[in-house]
């Protein structure tokens, strides 16, 4: 009975051993399963990251390709900002050259005669038809700070030969920014009906758009301007300057 005993005990603790040493090679397999697992997720990862940076460097070169020989309209390409800015400058350098042309400068004239000069006395038209004329009365007009009716006057007289209606459109625009506008700093002396017929005129302009206006100026001109310069020292010099020559011959 004993040695029975002993035998079964040495069979119980043989089976216990097996049993533990299966336990532990388990376990050591489900470690090393999850270490490969682990592993696997890594290289994924990797994997991903690497795709991600792929594709940032491709977009990035792509946005730094961009440029006027790219086939689309893309609104970010530089050049067509570029080729905006172009435009703009072209109008703006286009408007400018339509102003710079329209505002009349100091007419060229010859030296007036002396009877040239005695006879814008006599009249105001004598006086408007003659270059030399305009120009004194410009420069007498320009102490009494109203030159702007007279450059008004002679814008108008401009706009009168201008057959190109585009052209006449644009002048028109520019003349009344620079003598009809409220905001304007030379802006001229015209009553309401004379304003109400430019702005009906304004909605779709003629060489004549501004005839009633041209008439006004002209008008105070020879009122209020006209006797004034007749009695002022600009007239009475010149006259006096091309008198001497004759009276000392």
């Amino acid at each position: 009975m004993g040695s029975e005993r002993m035998e079964m005990r040495k069979r119980q603790i043989s089976v216990q051993q097996e049993t533990g040493s299966t336990a532990q090679a388990q376990q050591e397999t489900g470690s090393t399963a999850q270490a490969q697992q682990e592993t696997e997720s890594t290289a994924q990862a990797q994997q991903e990251t690497q795709s991600t940076t792929q594709a940032q460097q491709e977009t990035g070169s792509r946005g730094s390709n961009a440029c006027c020989f790219c086939w689309c309209c893309c609104c970010s390409c530089s050049c067509l900002t570029v080729r905006n800015e172009d435009e703009g400058d072209r109008s703006a350098r286009a408007s400018h050259d339509v102003r710079a042309e329209g505002t009349p400068s100091c007419e060229e004239s010859p030296k007036p005669t002396l009877e040239e000069v005695g006879s814008w006395g006599q009249s105001f038209d004598k006086l408007m038809k003659s270059p030399a004329g305009r120009d004194a009365f410009r420069d007498f007009l320009r102490t009494e700070f109203s030159e702007e009716n007279m450059l008004f006057w002679l814008a108008c007289e401009e706009l009168k030969k201008e057959t190109n209606k585009s052209v006449i459109e644009e002048k028109a625009r520019l003349i009344y920014e620079d003598y009809i506008s409220i905001l304007s700093p030379k802006e001229v002396s015209l009553d309401s009906r004379v304003r109400e017929v430019i702005n009906r005129n304004m909605l779709e302009t003629t060489s004549h758009t501004f005839d009633d206006a041209q008439l006004q100026i002209y008008t105070l001109m020879h009122r209020d301007s006209y006797p004034r310069f007749m009695n002022s020292s600009v007239y009475k010099n010149l006259l006096r300057t091309l008198s001497e020559p004759s009276s000392e011959s």
